[in-house]
């Protein structure tokens, strides 16, 4: 299965707003900035594997929850 930064935004996006955080208290939680938040979330930045573990733990689920989670959207949803 090929890497997909649309998915990976888009589920990182979608647990953001289910959990009821802004962007700005997400990236202060997960230690980086609002902006490279926003470029992950838009499908416009790849995350390096240190960011995935930051974010995943900022939205209390394991790295490995979120990765299957990612995996799941590619596979459902729409084609890069």
């Amino acid at each position: 299965m090929p890497y997909n930064r649309k998915a990976c935004g888009i589920v990182i996006s979608r647990m953001r707003v289910g959990k009821g955080l802004s962007q700005e208290v997400l990236s202060g939680l997960a230690g980086i900035s609002r902006s490279h938040l926003a470029q992950i979330e838009g499908g416009r930045k790849t995350m390096r594997l240190d960011t995935l573990w930051q974010i995943a733990e900022a939205l209390a689920v394991t790295p490995d929850r979120l990765i299957r989670m990612i995996e799941e959207e590619i596979q459902n949803g729409e084609p890069p």
